[in-house]
């Protein structure tokens, strides 16, 4: 029987069991992992699952084989070396650190362990914003002027270069961590004073960008090379937003306004366009697939211009799944407008990596019932 590894990243629901999950067989916690200094209370666990969303996976892989829990702690190696999966379903959004998506891809290639969606590198890159910006515009992938702010003293530079209004936010968060409204700045004081605000409470570089003024899309992408295709697209409706809000698709957004007993109606999917324009969103979105080197499956955030071309605002190859259609949750949500079910969603990311690697993986019975 195919054994099916599941690695992921739980919120926990207090600070012990912060503290015992982080433990396993090391004696790094998560407090020593990830710094505090680059987390924002609120904003702190966004990455990480809820165990609803963990169990809804698992009942989706478990037609294909054996689901074993891998939970990404500290002793991830030692629970990988003894459950000897045959592939690895990765969710996973690591412990710490700006390479931190990276970790148990890393940990599966150096054990030889398949795994499910993009490689190391391309992980680093999409969760690094300003490198993931460099490749995108090396290859002529259309994205808004940036500058990158690595100290205060050269806050000057992104002051000097830039057409306001300008949005600033951490160069290695997702989740919308670290992006709120307050990170919208119509002047150079503005963005002095928001710029550092952000230098010093996530203790990383910061990018600051030119805010572009046009609607913004949500791309789902599904499968390799030639296969890769992209889900009808999902428009965010910043009139659903509290009035006076800003039109940023952000942490408040996301996590404050937006609660299923109030869903926000901010998503439109499919969204109403002109062909032409669709088709332009959609060839923008696969090129920044291909360039930066996704695999299987990945949301790709675009925006319009003022002169009315999409450009790529960010790239995630580890999208968000939320099971529950009450909440707004891009990918299943565009998934389901194609006719493909949670569940098959799920299983799409596991036959795409099983067929990179020549995986022939057989299905036994459908999943429970929820």
């Amino acid at each position: 029987m195919t054994r099916i590894g599941f690695a992921y990243n739980q919120k926990p629901n207090s600070p012990t069991e912060i503290s015992s999950r982080s433990s396993g067989a090391s004696s790094t916690s998560l407090s020593n992992a990830s710094p505090a200094s680059s987390l924002s209370g609120a904003d702190e666990f966004a990455e990480w699952d809820s165990a609803e969303t963990i169990a809804a996976v698992e009942n989706a892989l478990s037609p294909y084989g054996e689901v074993v829990r891998l939970e990404a702690t500290a002793d991830f190696p030692e629970k990988l070396r003894d459950a000897r999966p045959d592939i690895v379903f990765n969710i996973a959004e690591g412990l710490g650190g700006p390479n931190r998506e990276s970790h148990i891809p890393a940990i599966c290639e150096f054990t030889g362990v398949p795994y499910t969606g993009s490689d190391p590198f391309t992980l680093t890159l999409c969760l690094d914003k300003a490198r993931a910006k460099e490749s995108l515009a090396f290859n002529r992938v259309p994205t808004p002027k940036f500058v990158v702010i690595r100290t205060p003293a050269q806050i000057g530079r992104a002051m000097d270069r830039l057409k306001y209004p300008v949005f600033v936010k951490p160069v290695h968060e997702g989740s919308s961590k670290g992006i709120t409204e307050a990170n919208y700045c119509q002047t150079p004081t503005d963005l002095m004073a928001r710029a550092q605000a952000l230098l010093s409470e996530y203790d990383q570089p910061v990018i600051a960008e030119e805010f572009l003024p046009g609607a913004e899309f949500t791309c789902g992408v599904l499968g390799n090379g030639e296969k890769a295709r992209v889900l009808p697209l999902v428009a965010i409706n910043f009139d659903a937003l509290p009035e006076n809000s800003l039109p940023i698709y952000g942490f408040e957004a996301k996590w404050i306004w937006d609660v299923p007993e109030r869903p926000l109606q901010i998503f439109e999917c499919p969204a109403k366009i002109d062909a032409p324009l669709q088709r332009a969103i959609e060839r923008v979105a696969l090129d920044a697939y291909q360039v930066t080197g996704c695999r299987d499956w990945a949301r790709i955030d675009v925006r319009i211009d003022s002169a009315g071309v999409p450009n790529i605002i960010e790239i995630n190859p580890l999208p968000g799944i939320l099971p529950n259609p009450e909440e707004n949750s891009c990918l299943p949500k565009a998934a389901r407008a194609a006719g493909i079910g949670y569940d098959e969603l799920i299983q799409s990311c596991l036959l795409a990596a099983a067929e990179r690697y020549g995986l022939a993986l057989a299905r036994r019975h459908s999943p429970v019932a929820a």
